[in-house]
């Protein structure tokens, strides 16, 4: 052969002894590292390989199995079994290459392929012979009269290293195909949908796969049992053909040959199996699987269809329409040419989501109507949800007419999710009447529910019905925010209703909020509207008492207190008293003086005082101008309440119908009627109305033609 001719032009087997004596580190007792690196060997080597025809069926537990059948020729070698071969001798070649160099690092590389050469040859004869099976189970203690122990020992460990490699590449390209299952697919999709993700996921897919991987190689050793069995069979019916007269009478007196049969023992009886003590084995379970099937289909989701061709290109159009464009057509077409299912337009609609939301809003209004849609009250209540999150009223509404026109009632959440929006929208009234749907049709609302209507109560002006739904959720044992508490106090404090504003402060108390800053200004401030000044400097002391320190918008009201009953020098004494405390006034403290000092026509005394504010750093807020125009027009100093009321002029979006009305009785007082007039239809033009007092004092002023010069 090929491979011995090269063996024979660098060597000869009689002369290895003397060849390798020149290389006496070669024949030493030296240990040999392991090292497993992978290559392939020189075409020549592979070459006379190929022509090997001994057959390595399998190899596994460090270990080859051979047959006992004589060489064939080339042609007939099975193509498999070469480059099974091929692989082995490869990885061989480039392990105990580098053993070599490792162990002689001063040889030569030609010196080196030599000790190759020679040691390939080697193993090529014993596997010619079919003795290298003894070799390799013989854990390497069999010697070698060419080969030194160690150096025989070494190539043991070598063969075996190589098939452990090759064994592990097997079963890695293997577990690939079972990794790619249909099986182990389907599980991954099912731990996918119930929360199974990342590093844990990725276990239990290789978990699965192995555990194909092993049932398929225990049906795979049962099948190679029975051919093996069916073999030996036809083999002892070959053998007993052959058999003389003689031997056949004697079998024929023993009694016939019984052929052996290799099966699973069969079962007797019904196959009775049990899971933690329940007996599945009932026929009940088989309803019970069919029923779990059925339902199954109904929850499993479904893949939506494979869009291509003209159906891609119309859902590109869809997907790229503009919001003022008529989705009917195209999506007329799409219906046409994909006869999609409620999967198909869900996924359509996902997609118009992740582009333009407005553009998804508008579609799927128009996708209500669609039968194949399957339309529910779900999808109803998704859209108004949308559009009262984005405060599209009208939107919201016109949905919520189509749902009444297909004669859907509305359930709890889309109830809710309207009650929401009208809060939102300050509409007490619709409001109301969906609070009122929820109650009727047996709904408990829940705590944000309450929570929207008492503000939508509280911002309408009305805190009393706030107060009767906050009771009403304290008697269903749902304790409202501190949020809540407050707005409500704040309601009470503004229109001066101090009994209200005491049951809020009260009911906090034992609801578990303590008094805060916030809570006890909100007191102060109740008192002082209400033209109380002794209790509310009550609640100012509890408040310093219970140690929090007074700021300039709680002195503002304490002082604003005051000014209900002109108590000047009580105000002035708890100022002194403050400012020896470090307290400082400011904007809001000299703002409520300056209306008073402007009350009392103390005009240098009021103009010092807006000095202060301006060294505040701050301008003087609404309020100052509005106390400015009512001291200037009363103390008839035209200029400076001219000036004055070209700012209120410009602000009279900020004013409201008190405002208005203190501006033009004072503007009356002054004379300045047709200023006066001018104010009332600004007053008329943000939807305010006179007072009939104030209609009685402006016709007695046109009476008495009381003129001045008006704003230019």
């Amino acid at each position: 052969m090929m491979m011995k001719h090269l063996i024979k032009q660098w060597t000869n087997y009689k002369r290895l002894p003397r060849i390798l004596s020149q290389y006496p580190r070669f024949h030493r007792n030296e240990p040999i590292t392991t090292s497993i690196l992978h290559s392939t060997c020189s075409t020549k080597c592979q070459n006379e390989f190929f022509r090997i025809q001994k057959k390595i069926e399998s190899w596994g537990g460090k270990r080859f199995f051979h047959t006992a059948e004589k060489m064939v020729s080339e042609s007939e070698t099975n193509s498999e079994d070469d480059a099974t071969m091929n692989e082995f001798l490869s990885r061989f070649v480039w392990i105990m290459r580098g053993k070599l160099m490792e162990v002689y690092p001063d040889f030569e590389k030609k010196t080196i392929d030599g000790m190759l050469l020679v040691i390939v040859g080697k193993v090529v004869s014993e596997l010619e012979k079919g003795g290298f099976d003894q070799i390799v189970g013989s854990s390497g203690n069999a010697a070698s009269e060419d080969f030194s122990e160690d150096l025989w020992k070494t190539v043991w460990e070598v063969s075996n290293v190589v098939l452990e490699d090759m064994e592990k590449a097997k079963r890695k390209e293997k577990m690939k195909n079972f990794l790619q299952a249909e099986e182990v697919k389907e599980m991954c999709r099912f731990a996918g949908e119930v929360g199974i993700r990342g590093e844990m996921l990725r276990e239990y897919r290789f978990k699965w796969a192995r555990e194909k991987m092993e049932e398929s190689e225990f049906y795979q050793s049962l099948e190679r049992l029975k051919e093996e069995e069916e073999k030996a069979q036809g083999q002892e019916e070959g053998s007993s053909n052959g058999i003389g007269a003689v031997e056949q009478d004697s079998v024929g007196d023993s009694g016939a040959v019984e052929p052996k049969v290799v099966s699973l023992p069969k079962r007797r009886g019904k196959i009775n199996y049990k899971i933690y003590g329940l007996d599945l084995s009932d026929s009940k379970w088989s309803e019970v699987a069919d029923k779990i099937h059925e339902a199954e289909k109904i929850i499993w989701p479904q893949e939506p269809k494979q869009i291509a061709g003209k159906c891609k290109v119309i859902t590109d159009k869809i997907l790229s329409s503009r919001e003022e464009d008529d989705p009917s057509p195209l999506i007329a077409e799409w219906v046409e040419l994909l006869q999609p299912s409620r999967v198909d337009w869900i996924n359509l609609l996902d997609r118009l989501k992740e582009r333009n939301a407005r553009l998804y809003l508008k579609i799927a209004e128009h996708v209500l109507g669609e039968e194949s849609f399957q339309t529910n009250i779900r999808d109803y209540s998704k859209l108004i949800d949308a559009h009262a999150r984005d405060n599209h009223l009208e939107d919201a509404e016109r949905i919520i007419l189509k749902m009444s026109e297909n004669g859907i009632v509305p359930d709890i959440l889309t109830s809710t999710t309207m009650v929401h929006m009208y809060s939102k929208a300050g509409d007490p009234d619709r409001a109301k009447a969906a609070f009122e749907t929820l109650r009727t049709q047996g709904f408990l609302p829940d705590a944000g529910v309450y929570n929207s209507m008492i503000l939508v109560y509280v911002n309408a002006g009305d805190p009393k019905l706030g107060e009767s739904l906050m009771k009403e959720m304290e008697a269903r044992d749902l304790k409202p925010s501190k949020e809540i508490f407050m707005a409500l106090l704040r309601s009470f404090a503004q229109h001066g209703d101090v009994n209200g504003a005491q049951r809020i402060a009260t009911a906090m108390q034992f609801s578990g909020f303590q008094p805060t800053l916030e809570s006890c200004t909100l007191l102060v401030e109740a008192f002082g509207k209400a033209g109380d000044p002794d209790q509310a400097r009550y609640n100012f002391d509890y408040m310093i008492k219970l140690g929090h320190k007074p700021d300039d918008r709680c002195t503002a009201s304490m002082i604003a207190a005051y000014e209900k009953k002109n108590l000047l020098d009580k105000a002035l004494d708890l100022l002194l008293e403050l400012e020896k405390d470090g307290f400082e006034p400011g904007v809001a403290t000299y703002s409520v003086l300056v209306d008073w000092m402007g009350k009392m026509q103390l005009i240098d005394e009021a103009e010092q005082l807006l000095d202060k504010i301006a060294e505040q750093g701050e301008a003087p807020p609404l309020k100052v101008h509005i106390s400015l125009c009512d001291m200037y027009a009363r103390a008839n100093v035209e200029k400076k309440a001219l000036q004055a009321l070209g700012v209120l002029e410009a602000k009279k979006e900020q004013l409201g119908p008190e405002e208005f009305e203190r501006i033009i009785r004072s503007l009356i007082a002054g004379g300045f009627v047709q200023d006066a007039q001018k104010f009332q239809g600004l007053m008329e033009a943000q939807g305010f109305t006179l007072s009939e007092q104030l209609k009685v004092t402006i016709k007695a002023s046109q009476t008495f033609l009381r003129r001045r010069p008006s704003v230019r």
